[in-house]
């Protein structure tokens, strides 16, 4: 992993990366006791679109964990590479560009991902 900001692609230390892994962790969580109780209590299908919510934070935090990139600093134009809260801010013009795409990257990404989950596990599992 780098410890050094490299625009558009890399605006996360260590800690700030271990901390998207969590977010990733809590939204799969959820999901999982979300879908349970959807299944266990035979609710109808279209319930199954509630999945999107918690899926989108499993999908928004196991992507940045995994591109070392978070997406609310690429977008506000900073970055952490220390200590969590430890934020500065990006000078360059042409950087904040770069960073702005990937981070709409990102949300695309992380939007498909927990639309095709929420789709897959509606008309598989309920």
């Amino acid at each position: 992993m780098s410890d050094t900001y490299i625009p558009g692609t890399c605006n996360l230390g260590k800690a700030e990366v271990r901390s998207r892994q969590i977010v990733a962790l809590v939204g799969l969580v959820a999901t999982l006791i979300l879908a349970t109780g959807l299944i266990a209590s035979s609710a109808p299908q279209a319930s199954g679109l509630t999945l999107f919510a918690p899926l989108m934070v499993f999908a928004v935090g196991f992507i940045q964990s995994r591109r070392k990139f978070c997406l609310a600093y690429g977008l506000a134009g900073t970055f952490n590479l220390g200590k969590l809260g430890q934020i500065s801010k990006v000078a360059n013009p042409e950087d904040k560009a770069a960073d702005r795409k990937t981070a709409l990257s990102i949300l695309a990404q992380a939007t498909a991902l927990a639309l095709g989950l929420t789709g897959a596990i509606t008309l598989l599992l309920l």
